[in-house]
């Protein structure tokens, strides 16, 4: 963090009036924002403010001597951005990216996408060729804002020198007020050099999204809005909370943690919102969806009131939205995005305003009045779910089990560690079977699914949350998308912990070609495979790196694994055909969920095959 403190109020900044370079003026703003990290790859077009970056850090440190501002460089600008991503899912503040014009700029495209599909709040400020050398195909030039335009939440491109420090503060107002996301700054390399007065406040007008977020923050819940919501409780016998990433990103998992425990309703969470609710609290179901516990999706089959609270109904939840919860007489909705409300499924109630204040403002309301309602026969059903068709694998396998290594490492973290993934099927089994006591400790790719998400995030996360036991699950073909970020954790010692599962393969490709394309390995059967990912590791700097192929092994290398002091390394040669159970096929209904040989299924579905146009 900066020693130079944000202006409060109407304080006037103490640089104010002071001439600048353009440079320079971005690194105040980032300064008085209050960012304490950058990940960035350097290039010509943005060494003025690398420049800037280094001569801030020389006359800024923190009590402990460090720069108050440190540059983290990864091995690819793309890890940069997960970096990022990695700091924000994990802080909450907004992750800072840095780069150069062309392909520094273009590397990060997917990261930005990412984070734009998961509501992750990230500022990207790209070098780029000076302004009239701007579509003339100059050295390094890229088309940022058309290309990021369609991506990001908002796209800058800063040619007027005199409105870059309010571009720069406005870049962080969008990015993390309303519905997060990323935001892209354009900075043509003339514009960096330009010398003038730094203000020290002040922003772009923004009037239509200040009006639209005016609405929002306004839109507070009236007492006849809560009475019929609460009408709507008091004729439920079995309600549920459907909680989304939006509680995690709205910061409103203590509101509603308080008003689930008031009233004694269950909690399923999407993948994004796993940590919303204390999953191993007895009235917390995990996961639901796609690859969602049995039991979290056989009650949402059997609940009567759906309450939706910053979830989306998204395809992998609501892959058959007219069959979804179908025996909820009534279905209410919280988002702070108007969007959301209606798009997929019709909803009898709704609120789109501020999470964490329409949640307080609702228990309030309810204690005014004096509701209660008891739900004790649903929690018996509850129970009955979760003890009969529990998370469940073949225990007596000789192979090594995935489902196994990953109880083993939670006995270790306890529900309060970090955990990244990368995609495909060691994030559902690592979804499945952690436990999350809190909010911000699970780290993936949601709606983009991007593999080699994993470790750049975990990076990003231990430098928002130094003190935690950061914990990479990867896969062997998730991996290799970012592998070389292995030496970016070794160069900055950071005690991070990687496991990667391997299956040689794409498992979770490889599951669904054996579902659904009568195993026909197209593409999964050439996957690489030759890779020592030990001896990687080694040659990356890991001074713990070692490989488990033997089960009778399997507590005491995890053990010594978990106890190392520095980064630590693990890859284990998994069960080449463990799958993902249980598994909704696309399109369709938890009706028709497959549960495996090993979870109990309430009946055996038949139809389940969805058609070759609807796959992933």
């Amino acid at each position: 963090m900066s020693d130079q403190a944000k202006p409060a109020g109407n304080t006037q900044h103490p640089l104010a009036g002071a001439r600048m370079s353009g440079a320079d003026i971005v690194v105040q703003v980032l300064a008085d924002e209050g960012v304490d990290t950058i990940f960035g790859y350097s290039g010509g077009a943005i060494l003025p403010t690398y420049d800037a970056v280094f001569r801030y850090n020389a006359t800024h440190k923190r009590a402990d001597g460090t720069a108050a501002m440190p540059l983290i460089v990864p091995a690819n600008e793309q890890g940069a951005g997960f970096m990022a991503a990695g700091y924000a899912r994990a802080s909450g503040r907004v992750g800072v990216v840095m780069v150069t014009s062309g392909p520094g700029a273009t590397n990060t495209v997917t990261p930005v996408r990412d984070c734009m599909a998961d509501s992750v709040p990230i500022v990207v400020i790209c070098g780029q060729v000076p302004s009239a050398a701007i579509g003339t195909d100059a050295f390094q030039e890229a088309p940022v804002s058309a290309i990021m335009g369609s991506v990001a939440k908002h796209i800058f491109l800063a040619t007027d020198p005199a409105k870059l420090e309010d571009t720069i503060r406005s870049a962080f107002e969008l990015a993390r007020t309303g519905r997060p996301g990323p935001v892209v700054v354009d900075i043509p390399k003339n514009v960096q050099n330009w010398e003038g007065e730094f203000k020290g406040h002040g922003g772009l007008p923004l009037p239509g999204y200040r009006r639209r977020l005016a609405s929002v923050l306004g839109n507070k819940l009236s007492d006849a809005h809560c009475q019929r919501f609460y009408t709507m409780l008091a004729q439920s016998e079995r309600p549920l909370i459907y909680a989304g990433g939006g509680v995690i990103n709205g910061n409103a998992t203590k509101p509603m943690r308080r008003w689930a425990a008031e009233y004694g309703i269950p909690v399923t969470t999407t993948l994004l919102a796993l940590g919303a609710s204390d999953t191993t609290h007895p009235l917390a179901l995990h996961m639901l969806g796609m690859h969602g516990l049995a039991s979290a999706n056989y009650a949402v089959e059997d609940c009567d009131f759906l309450i939706t609270v910053g979830a989306r109904f998204d395809d992998r939840v609501a892959g058959d939205p007219a069959n979804f919860a179908p025996k909820a007489k009534n279905i209410a909705q919280f988002d702070v995005d108007i969007a959301e409300v209606g798009k997929v499924k019709q909803v009898n109630w709704h609120q789109v305003g501020v999470l964490a204040r329409d949640l307080t403002d609702l228990l309030a309301y309810g204690r005014r009045i004096e509701f209660t309602r008891s739900f004790a026969t649903w929690h018996g059903e509850i129970a009955t779910l979760k003890k009969e068709h529990g998370l469940n694998y073949d225990r007596n396998s000789k192979l090594i089990q995935p489902y196994a290594v990953i109880e083993e490492i939670n006995r270790y973290s306890k529900g309060e560690a970090i955990i990244s993934t990368g995609v495909g099927q060691h994030q559902m089994w690592a979804a499945q079977f952690f436990d999350y006591r809190e909010p911000r400790l699970w780290l993936t790719s949601g709606s983009m699914g991007t593999m080699g998400f994993g470790l750049p995030a975990a990076i990003g996360a231990q430098f928002a949350a130094p003190g935690r036991i950061v914990i990479d699950i990867d896969g062997d073909a998730s991996i290799r998308m970012n592998i070389g970020e292995l030496e970016t954790a070794t160069t900055y010692k950071l005690p991070i912990k990687v496991v990667v599962l391997n299956n040689f393969g794409d498992g979770m490709v490889r599951q669904w070609q054996k579902l659904y394309y009568n195993s026909r390995m197209s593409g999964s059967d050439k996957s690489l495979h030759s890779k020592d990912f030990v001896k990687a590791a080694e040659a990356d700097g890991f001074k713990f790196a070692q490989r488990l192929d033997r089960i009778e092994e399997l507590q005491s290398t995890i053990r010594a694994f978990m106890e190392f002091a520095g980064p630590a390394f693990l890859e284990v040669i998994i069960d080449p055909d463990a799958g993902v159970y249980p598994m909704v096929g696309p399109g369709l209904s938890y009706s028709k969920m497959i549960t495996g040989d090993y979870i109990k299924s309430r009946e055996k579905p038949t139809d389940v095959m969805p058609g070759p146009s609807e796959m992933f």
